[in-house]
Order: C-alpha cells, then structure tokens, then sequence
C-alpha cells in the first residue's frame, strides 16, 4: 500500500492552518510551560484496523521538526485497545498544538479501514472484492481511498477523467445503453469502461455491445445469480445499490466479481483513539 504524499501533506496543511487561523494554541500557551517536554502516546480504545499513524506522525513532524518518533505502528495494522499506536517525545506546547489535527486524521481513516476490514471478512473465501466509490468528502478522497486499501479493499476509479462509467442519466441522454456505450467508446477508446444496467435486458444490451465490466444496480441475489450465468467469460460484475453487512456473503456467492460499497467513505464511524501526555 502506497500513500500519495503530496496530497496527504495538503491535507495536514490545511487542517493545521484551521486550528491556527486565529493565532497560537492560547489554552496551552496559558498552562503549559514553555520548556516543558513530554511523551505522547495514541493509543486505540478500540478494535480494529490502523490507518493514518504516518500521516497523523508527518502533522507532528510538520509543525514540529524536533519532534523524536519513539516507536511506530504499520498503516494496516490492527489496532489494539491499550496498544500504542504511536509514541512521540518533544515540546509539550507542539504536541498539544497538534493533538486534535493528528487524531482527526487518524481516527477517521482507521474507521474507513476498520469498516472495510469487516466487508472483507464477511465475503472471506469467495472471489469477490469489496471496492470504494467517488462518494468521497472534498480533499480527502484520497486518504480515504488509502484507508480502504489498508482495511483489504480496492479502489473503483479515482476522478472522473481516469475511467469510463456509463450511469442511467448517460444512458437516457444518449438513447440506450447500446448508444452510451459506443458513443464512449469513441469518445475515449483507451479507458476503462463500466456501464450501470437496472434490469437483465440491459444486462444482455451491454454484453451485445462488448462491455467488460457491467455493474448491477439494486439486483436482487437471485438476479445477480442469473446475471452470472449469463455473461461470458471476460465480461465482470459489481453488484451496487444499498448493500449491507448482513448480505455481503449472499451477494459475493452469486459469483459478482464486486461489491460496491459507497458507504466505506461516507458512512464509516471514526475509530476510538485517544492521545496521552506520560
């Protein structure tokens, strides 16, 4: 797994330049002496999947270059309740300046991991993959995306000029699916492109037209089942449409090559961890 620094150290900027936009920490410049130094633990309170310790460590180091990493979990580890996540040593004032910018980003990330890790889990031993959409928030898609990678997820495409998806609203402005497709396909022929259908006679209109990637929108088990039966050999599919934990299982057995699960990037609760002065 790989994390796109440019774009992280973006996002850390940014969040430090929001809790400092009206001036200095003035709680901690109040109560803290300016010599002070001390260890910082964060620590999971909570079970599940580590995602962002290096990116919540850079804020530190960011703001406070002296800063001294003490030890270091990997991004995709599990997080462990009472387990240090990651240690730090350096001027007490800089670690409390930094405290809330390094737990949203890490506590939020190892939420989308952790969320993903149990998608995973619940479809383990089939040949389905759970994979992510673009329902991403603004500027951190993505990080976001990095944290589905670490929960054993896969990315869908990553902006909208990357990959082709063809969806209902593309396919009444162009006529049919059939029209959607090879207008597409000559508009921009070395792309990746999946088509949406909502029903078996699209299904079938897609694979005449030569589509290879074909996603499912609100199929039924049984229509995802009859679906894979179907289509030919190099032609996959993603089922989509409010998928749940509780029928991961029955959907990746019908033999989808995909789930599609918005809710990774949208609905994951945060992972519980906390920061500790010792």
């Amino acid at each position: 797994m790989t994390i796109d620094w440019d774009d992280a150290n973006r996002v850390i900027q940014l969040a430090l330049e929001e809790d400092l936009r009206y001036g200095l920490d003035a709680t901690t410049l109040a109560t803290v002496p300016e010599k002070s130094v001390a260890t910082a633990e964060i620590t999971p309170r909570s079970a599940g999947v580590l995602c962002g310790v290096s990116v919540a460590r850079t804020a530190f180091q960011r703001y406070l270059p002296e800063v001294d990493v003490i030890s270091e979990a990997a991004d995709g580890d599990k997080a462990v309740p009472g387990e240090p996540a990651l240690v730090l040593t350096g001027p007490t004032r800089g670690l409390l300046t930094v405290e809330r910018t390094a737990l949203n980003l890490i506590c939020h990330l190892s939420g989308i991991a952790t969320q993903t890790a149990r998608w995973v889990s619940a479809i383990e031993g089939t040949s389905c993959a759970v994979r992510d959409s673009r329902k991403t928030l603004p500027g951190l898609r993505l990080l976001q995306k990095y944290a589905v990678r670490c929960g054993g997820g896969v990315n869908h495409r990553m902006g909208l000029g990357d990959a082709i998806l063809i969806k209902d609203n593309h396919v009444a402005a162009a006529g049919s699916v059939g029209a959607a497709i090879r207008a597409a396909r000559a508009h921009a022929p070395e792309l990746l492109m999946e088509v949406e259908v909502d029903s078996l006679s699209q299904l079938d209109e897609a694979i005449a037209e030569g589509a290879e990637l074909v996603l499912l929108d609100n199929f039924t088990p049984e229509q995802c089942l009859e679906a894979v039966r179907r289509r030919p050999s190099n032609v996959k599919l993603e089922a989509s449409g409010g998928l749940t934990l509780d029928v991961a299982r029955r959907y990746a057995e019908t033999g989808v090559d995909y789930l599609a699960v918005g809710g990774l990037t949208h609905s994951s609760p945060s992972l519980d961890l906390g920061l500790d002065l010792c």
